[in-house]
């Protein structure tokens, strides 16, 4: 017996779909005259949100392993946009926490990426959004099952 999505490439669709927003964003970056990478603004854009995270919790919210995050961080700490402080309670952690150029990197490109959501959501409206994340929420937990 087949299951319909036997014949649908549906990771395809996703992926695709991502690396399309992803290009298109890093033009607009590259456009808008900034040195940075979507990988960077990911991480950016969550530590802006978390003040002081941990390195292996910004991970693990962006689903990068520890080397990739290590690696991008490095870059942010050298563009003078970031900074580690050793963790009080464990010497071996760091926490991590925008300096006032990454916070006005923040600020000046955060128009822009909520300009590029806009533009890919289209006329959709809540009910559209709240499918799509039921639909994308299933298959991810199916692939931990």
């Amino acid at each position: 017996m087949t299951h319909p999505s036997d014949a649908r490439a549906y990771f395809f669709k996703i992926d695709t779909t991502i690396k399309k927003i992803r290009n298109v964003l890093q033009k607009r970056f590259n456009d808008a005259g900034f040195d940075l990478t979507v990988d960077q603004w990911v991480l950016i854009d969550h530590i802006a949100r978390n003040q002081g995270i941990s390195q292996n919790t910004l991970a693990e919210m962006t689903t990068k392993d520890a080397p990739t995050v290590t690696r991008i961080l490095d870059l942010l700490v050298k563009k003078g946009l970031v900074e580690r402080r050793m963790a009080e309670d464990d010497r071996r952690k760091f926490n991590i926490f925008l300096l006032p150029e990454g916070e006005k990197i923040f600020e000046t490109v955060l128009p822009i990426v909520k300009e590029i959501r806009r533009q890919g959501w289209g006329d959709l409206n809540e009910e559209d959004y709240q499918h799509f994340v039921r639909i994308m929420d299933s298959i991810y937990n199916n692939m931990n099952e």
